[in-house]
Formats: C-alpha cells, structure tokens, sequence
C-alpha cells in the first residue's frame, strides 16, 4: 500500500494547470465574441456582488460545481454541456484552473479556464456587469 504524499494548494493549483487548456484575457474574449460557449463563474455570491460578473456567465460556487456539472445530479442546469465549450473563471484563476480540471475529469473535454481570473479581465478594460461600486 503506497502512502499519500500532501500536497499544497499551490501545487494543487499549477498540476490542474498543466492538464487544462489555460486562456488568456484575449484568447477568452475572442471565444467569448464568437458566441457557442458556457461561461461559468466559479466566485461566490459575495465576490460577484462586489466585483460584477463577465456578461453571460452563469454562476455555480466552486464548492457546487462537481454537483452541477454531473448530468445526473438533480442540481445540472441546462447551461451545462458536457460536450460544448465550457471557460470557468473565478477572482484570480486558481479556483477556475482547479475547477476546470475537475471538469475535464468529469468528461469535459472542450474546457478551459480564464489565467488571472477576473482582475486581470478588469485589469484588461474588459467590460464587467452588475457590479455593487464603481
């Protein structure tokens, strides 16, 4: 029986992105454009409030996201779809990178994640809805 070996978050966080299709800002604005694509934001409700979300996301907290994204889950909005593009992002891509993995081991195989999230989406003049300030 071979033990565990503990890993930290960090490592965690840069094995999911060497297994998932890492974007760029523009990359994922262009796809974004092009319409065909489920754009999943992985941030709480509080960060969304704060922050605003990228138009046409739809949000499923991290914590929910195995949950919503097996088709046989009573909780699988029709957003979903195992076989579309799906790009997740959260605040600064590391919940998005360990979200997209997840994802790609559930079957998901046209998946992506947004690298810096959505401050380098603001910090890129990206436009941003429903945000509480500013």
């Amino acid at each position: 029986m071979s033990e565990i070996q503990p890993k930290t978050v960090k490592q965690l966080i840069a094995e999911a992105r060497g297994r998932v299709e890492n974007l760029s800002v523009e990359q994922a604005a262009a796809e974004i454009e092009g319409g065909d694509v489920t754009l999943v934001d992985v941030r709480e409700e509080d960060e969304r409030f704060l922050e605003g979300a990228i138009s046409g996301s739809f949000d499923v907290p991290r914590g929910m996201l195995e949950f919503s994204a097996d088709p046989a889950s009573p909780l699988y909005p029709q957003e979903f779809n195992p076989e579309g593009r799906v790009i997740v992002y959260c605040s600064s891509g590391s919940r998005s990178a360990l979200g997209a993995d997840t994802l790609r081991q559930m079957g998901y195989e046209r998946v992506a994640h947004i690298c810096g999230g959505m401050m380098a989406w603001k910090r890129d003049g990206r436009l941003v809805e429903g945000m509480a300030f500013g």
